[in-house]
């Protein structure tokens, strides 16, 4: 009996009775059925919730915005990480705000690794796949319904034989082409590849270390030569101790080089303290600005008044408890000067420093010295600015050498050749004399006034002049008479004569003194009521001095050149007197005016007067102290920078700048040449004398 094959319907692809179904879909909503057409003509009326709230215009209108963030809510934002580098634990500004909600794990396999031939095997595909089998996506469907036709030609319907055998499917190879593994994700690979740098190979050979070869015999002999020689070296070292007073300059120097030559940081000190100047360059690199460039432009609103612009404080850890008792610039090396501590209370003397600060370096002293005495004055040599005068509370006077690197002073009096018996309170050098020796003079409150010679190795002294009091011999015990002693506290040398100068004291008193007369004043004056802390020449006129005292005031003075008699102090009063209401401690003329002059206080203030400007009034009044009660003690102009220098009784040294109404100078004019220092000094001397003509001619018309 034949075989009755049943005649199987056509498959319709998926693609076609999808797309049939949606126009089917389109053609039911565009007739539409019943009255479902009409709905969109009827109007829809609105049903309003129960719970609904009533709100007004307003409120409906009003907007509400709320910004999404791409920021995780549960990330932590206290977490904390050690740095290396600041050596502490610091909180890190960014935080993962990455969330992953789902993750799957998938597997690939390298087409020529061992176990995807293992699984080609396994599924009977052949080893390598050509790229006809590679088809792109538009070809994916076609290919997917011949596949299914296939199979479903292969699982084809048993047969009904009588023998009840089945029909075997046709295997893939039958059809001539390989099943394709559908991609159901459409996934596209891609690779790139970025650009390797080629490899560089950089190697630095360094220089061996130089090596010798060296060979001896070693007998009885040599070893005892050599017990000898160091027994010759212990001995002569026994003998230096015992004979203190000699000594061989040479042989310190040679064993200083060698301690030196061995020591590692000696070699890169220089290197070092550039270093550091470099880092404070950086670090105060604001201040560097204001210093070199900025002026304050609201001086061209004002014509009589000025600023002090604070610049840089220098401090030093061990002389926070003492007090500034002098400054000095250096006549060579315009940002290096010089300040000295002590203590001017009598209850509280202990030791002292000689510190030397420069401005490219405002955190650390360049050099110190510290005394077993209180330094209450120095002064550095014009000529030889390595070598420092000091003169110390317990009444002796020093000379430091800076180049030497030596602890101490290379001179020092002592009670055997000529020490004072009260304390110093300043000392001035001199040009050298005609052997070409260093001297200074030096003056006390035991009222001498002492010169210094520094002859090789040794100073000696010579008592000048020996202050008096003009009451002459006071009344002592059992009717004793006793001679009476002036108090020196100041002393200045005339600019061009050498010969004369002037003695401030305790008394209040000014003595016109010369070194040609030991026993004798040239002139006295009655100037203040207290003790007078400051003398000081005019840097341009060759007859004013200026003073200042314990009493307030600050007077500027006329030398008349006469003689007078010691017993008969004169009492002409003063060209210039100004109260400061409070004792001034250090007053300075300006180097690059004759008519400016600047006063420190005690209570914390800084005064700049100009004569040229303002007879009366100061141009400048500002505090300069952070601290109440902080005294100050010395002031002092840079002879070439537009700064002054101001010391307190705390140990700080104060940096200012003078605005441009305070530092006025004559301008130069077009097509004529600048002038030089003859002409300068004419100038401001004519400038000072008109100045000083309306003040001389009060006391005539009074008379």
């Amino acid at each position: 009996m034949p075989v009755k094959q049943v005649a199987k319907p056509k498959q319709v692809p998926e693609r076609q009775r999808r797309m049939t179904r949606t126009r089917q879909e389109d053609d039911a909503t565009d007739v539409g059925e019943g009255t479902d057409a009409d709905d969109w003509t009827q109007t829809k009326t609105l049903i309003k919730p129960d719970d609904q709230l009533d709100l007004t215009e307003a409120e409906l209108k009003e907007e509400f915005t709320r910004i999404l963030t791409a920021n995780n809510p549960h990330a932590p934002q206290n977490i904390v990480r050690y740095s290396f580098k600041e050596r502490q634990f610091k909180q890190t500004s960014s935080v993962d705000q990455l969330a992953v909600h789902f993750a799957l794990d998938g597997n690939m396999l390298h087409k020529d690794s061992d176990e995807a031939r293992r699984q080609r095997t396994r599924l009977g595909l052949p080893d390598s796949v050509s790229s006809e089998h590679v088809v792109s996506e538009g070809e994916e469907k076609p290919a997917a319904a011949e596949g299914e036709e296939g199979v479903e030609r292969g699982e084809g319907a048993p047969t009904e034989s009588g023998e009840g055998e089945a029909v075997t499917p046709v295997p893939a190879e039958a059809h001539g082409k390989e099943k394709k593994l559908t991609n159901q994700f459409n996934f596209s690979e891609r690779a790139s590849q970025t650009y390797n740098n080629p490899y560089r190979e950089r190697g630095t050979a360094t220089e061996p270390p130089p090596r010798a070869t060296f060979s001896s015999n070693v007998t009885q002999w040599e070893i005892y030569d050599a017990y000898q020689e160091d027994f010759e070296k212990q001995e002569k070292t026994k003998e230096k101790k015992v004979i203190p007073g000699r000594r061989d300059e040479k042989s310190k120097k040679k064993h200083a080089i060698s301690e030196t030559s061995g020591d590692d940081l000696s070699r890169v000190s220089s290197a070092a303290k550039i270093m550091e100047r470099m880092v404070n360059q950086n670090t105060f690199d604001d201040i560097a600005q204001d210093f070199k460039y900025f002026e304050d432009t609201s001086d061209d609103y004002r014509d009589q008044e000025g600023t002090l612009l604070p610049l840089w404080k220098f401090s030093f850890e061990k002389a926070k408890k003492l007090a500034v008792t002098s400054l000095c610039w250096n006549p060579k090396y315009r940002d290096l000067f010089a300040a000295s501590y002590g203590s001017y209370e009598f209850m509280k003397q202990g030791n002292g420093l000689i510190v030397f600060y420069t401005l490219k370096n405002p955190s650390f002293p360049e050099n110190t010295y510290e005394t077993d005495s209180g330094v209450m004055c120095l002064d550095i040599h014009p000529d030889h600015p390595y070598q420092v005068a000091a003169g110390f509370y317990d009444g002796s006077v020093a000379v430091f050498n800076i180049v030497e690197k030596k602890d101490g002073p290379v001179h020092r009096c002592t009670a055997k050749n000529g020490k004072h018996t009260d304390p110093v309170w300043q000392v001035r050098w001199q040009k050298d004399d005609a052997d070409n020796n260093m001297n200074f003079f030096s003056i006390s409150s035991d009222g001498r006034i002492v010169h210094w010679t520094i002859v090789k190795n040794e100073m000696i002294f010579q008592n000048v002049i020996q202050l008096s009091l003009s009451e002459g011999l006071a009344d002592g015990p059992d009717g004793i008479k006793i001679p009476t002693t002036g108090s020196g506290t100041a002393i200045d040398f005339h600019r061009q004569k050498d010969y004369l100068f002037l003695v401030g004291t305790e008394e209040g008193k000014v003595h016109v003194c010369s070194k040609a007369y030991i026993s004798h004043f040239i002139d006295t004056i009655d100037s203040h009521n207290m003790a007078i802390y400051k003398v000081a020449w005019n840097c341009y006129h060759p007859k004013i001095f200026i003073t200042c005292s314990a009493d307030w005031t600050v007077k500027i003075w006329e030398n008349s050149g006469k003689t007078s008699d010691i017993s008969e102090p004169t009492t002409r009063k003063p060209l210039f007197s100004f109260d400061l209401n409070n004792s001034v401690g250090d007053v300075a003329w300006a180097p690059y005016s004759s008519t400016v002059f600047a006063a420190a206080t005690s209570d914390g203030k800084v005064y700049v007067y100009d004569l040229n400007a303002n007879k009366y009034e100061p141009l400048c009044e500002q505090m300069v102290a952070q601290k109440k009660k902080t005294k100050l003690t010395h002031i002092e102009f840079n002879p070439t920078y537009p700064i002054i220098i101001v010391g307190d009784d705390r140990g700080n040294v104060t940096t200012l700048k003078l605005s441009p109404n305070l530092r006025k100078v004559p301008k130069e004019k077009k097509g004529v040449a600048p002038m030089d220092a003859a002409q300068r000094a004419e100038y401001e001397i004519s400038k000072l004398n008109k100045i000083l003509a309306m003040v001389r001619e009060q006391p005539e018309n009074t008379k």
